[in-house]
């Protein structure tokens, strides 16, 4: 992990909340950082292999919204889980993330969508929320198409893609439409208030730090109040009902309190939930394996409660028909 920071420093990437959101983009992150380590081993940095990927493009409300499908080798139909990638809502995309797409394509053995909803603050709330769900729609629509089961779809996502997979869980709920099998929530976004202990005390962490975290919610939130809709403060949101959750934690993280408080408010409205919290890394380190340890186990665990669910969906099916 520290050689990844290390990494990411000697890039000297300019602090995200001192740039322009179009300059921000174009600021070294972390996976350049594991680029450069890799790269630093002697090894290639070639991405992991995996089945097949292909681009799609899916038809919004507002236009058309990027997708990345992977699919791991073999023969379905596979179960699908719809990724949303980080970046606080304003940076990011599906290649930053492409790293943690295939890792979990290949341990869950199963098709990945990773999507690439608007971002801010060209397009502020609830624009990615809206983007969020109408792919979860879609997917559920053709999954059949994409060589999936649509009875064993998941969502999934990492810091603000967490808080579109968990808010995608919520809407599909109250909208009546079949909620997903499970939610995986890699450090997500999930108190506005930011006065929570991690806050304070990993207020100058790296990649993420507090004045990261105010700069993206100045960029997405259109006011104050949106801050408080249990859509972004997912500790607000009434949770009776929603699919078993997996929330990963990184111990030097400002989120890593709020993802704690709504894994025991997933508890105690009796939805399973497991909270891990990985000690000595940072946020971003989930799609680090090719460098972090913890950051395959992680995967591994994600897999593993995926795998779970599928397979109790599945059987759940057949005892219906």
């Amino acid at each position: 992990m520290q050689q990844v920071l290390d990494a990411l420093a000697s890039l000297q990437p300019v602090p995200i909340e001192s740039l322009a959101p179009a300059d921000a983009r174009r600021r070294p992150n972390s996976a350049d950082a594991v680029k450069a380590v890799v790269a630093g081993q002697g090894r290639p940095a070639t991405p992991e292999a995996v089945g097949k990927v292909a681009d799609r493009m899916i038809q919004g409300a507002a236009g058309q919204i990027p997708a990345r499908v992977y699919a791991p080798a073999g023969t379905g139909p596979f179960p699908i889980l719809v990724y949303y990638h980080g970046g606080g809502w304003v940076i990011g995309g599906i290649d930053a993330y492409d790293a943690s797409a295939r890792a979990l394509t290949n341990t869950a053995r199963a098709i990945v969508v990773s999507v690439g909803y608007r971002r801010a603050p060209e397009h502020r709330f609830p624009a990615a929320h809206a983007d969020a769900y109408t792919a979860y729609r879609w997917v559920r629509a053709n999954a059949g198409m994409l060589g999936g089961d649509p009875a064993r779809i998941a969502v999934g996502g990492e810091g603000a893609g967490g808080t579109l997979a968990a808010a995608v869980s919520i809407m599909a709920r109250d909208s009546g439409l079949t909620v997903p099998v499970h939610q995986l929530l890699v450090y997500p976004i999930a108190d506005a208030s930011m006065a929570t202990p991690s806050y304070r005390e990993h207020a100058a962490a790296q990649p993420l730090s507090r004045a990261t975290m105010t700069w993206y919610f100045g960029q997405y939130l259109r006011t104050s109040e949106d801050g408080a809709n249990p859509l972004i403060s997912l500790v607000r949101a009434d949770v009776k009902g929603l699919p078993p959750a997996t929330i990963i934690a990184a111990e030097l993280d400002p989120l890593t309190s709020e993802g704690r408080a709504y894994a025991e408010r997933l508890e105690g409205a009796g939805v399973d939930v497991e909270y891990e919290l990985y000690s000595g890394v940072t946020h971003e380190f989930f799609g680090m394996g090719a460098i972090v340890p913890d950051a395959r186990a992680a995967v591994e665990l994600a897999a593993s409660r995926l795998r779970k669910s599928f397979e109790e969906s599945a059987r759940a099916y057949e005892e219906r028909r």
